[in-house]
């Protein structure tokens, strides 16, 4: 079993990414809702969040954990990845792993603040390709959008245009880095246009689950997903069923309680 955690309905870019790729493996998702959006959020609290929610998913004894969470991989690379029993894949070395395969220098990246802030594309970028040009924005408003269900409406689509307006001109390539931005990419395609490439580091991400899981002799499970939310159950359930566009027989819908983490 699969377990992928984020701060809300974002991860869901990944677990389609991942069903994609592996259709007959067993999935886990976990929605932090109570605590979204992380993108605002002190590091010191959103450190606490990610050691809490890595811990929740040992405890659900998933084989590995797919992060759905790229404001949580900018804090591992500040803090340091809290203990785990099995392997954590993070998104922001997926995405620069893209960017040095495909031969890019000049990058876009659209992200939460946090991310912004913690510079953390554009250190694991220029890690694989120095020489590269990396350009950040945050889009601290495009999480809520996405979680109020507003998708397919006008609003977000002027708020993805404000953003794509303030990259410079003569990108090869942006990065949708966050999860929440790829449930939105009918916009960012017409925002950015055909000619700027648009990189979901999700697609990459669920490679990296397949090889790991067939290197490392993980079991397939029963195709089934279970969805799990600190938050409002129902209107999770049905956040879900919006977003995927599936209606799973086999899937199930869960509740928990958890505490808050101290400021």
């Amino acid at each position: 079993m699969l377990g992928i955690f984020d701060s809300g309905l974002g991860g869901l870019s990944v677990v389609r990414r991942l069903k994609e790729r592996l259709p007959h493996h067993e999935l886990f998702f976990f929605a932090d809702q109570a605590h979204v959006p992380y993108g605002d959020r002190p590091s010191h609290e959103l450190a606490g969040l990610l050691a809490q929610n890595v811990r929740f998913l040992n405890e659900a004894a998933v084989t590995m954990i797919v992060m759905g969470c790229n404001t949580s991989c900018a804090i591992a690379q500040e803090f340091g990845w809290p203990p785990s029993s099995v392997a954590i894949l993070d998104l922001i070395e997926s995405a620069a792993l893209v960017v040095e395969r495909s031969g890019f220098f000049n990058v876009g990246v659209i992200a939460t603040s946090t991310t912004v802030r913690a510079r953390a594309y554009s250190r694991a970028i220029h890690a694989r390709v120095p020489k590269a040009v990396v350009f950040e924005v945050a889009a601290p408003g495009l999480v809520p959008l996405v979680e109020a269900g507003k998708v397919g409406t006008q609003e977000a689509h002027e708020a993805v245009a404000a953003i794509c307006a303030q990259l410079p001109a003569g990108l090869d390539a942006v990065i949708l880095a966050c999860t929440h931005y790829p449930i939105l990419d009918l916009h960012f395609a017409d925002a950015l246009g055909p000619s700027v490439m648009r990189i979901d580091p999700a697609l990459e991400q669920a490679e990296r689950a397949a090889k790991l899981s067939a290197g490392n002799g993980i079991a397939r499970g029963l195709a089934g997903t279970t969805y799990v939310t600190n938050g409002d159950l129902e209107a999770f359930r049905v956040a879900v069923r919006m977003i995927t566009g599936e209606f799973e027989p086999n899937c199930t819908y869960a509740s928990v309680t958890r505490g808050r983490v101290a400021k």
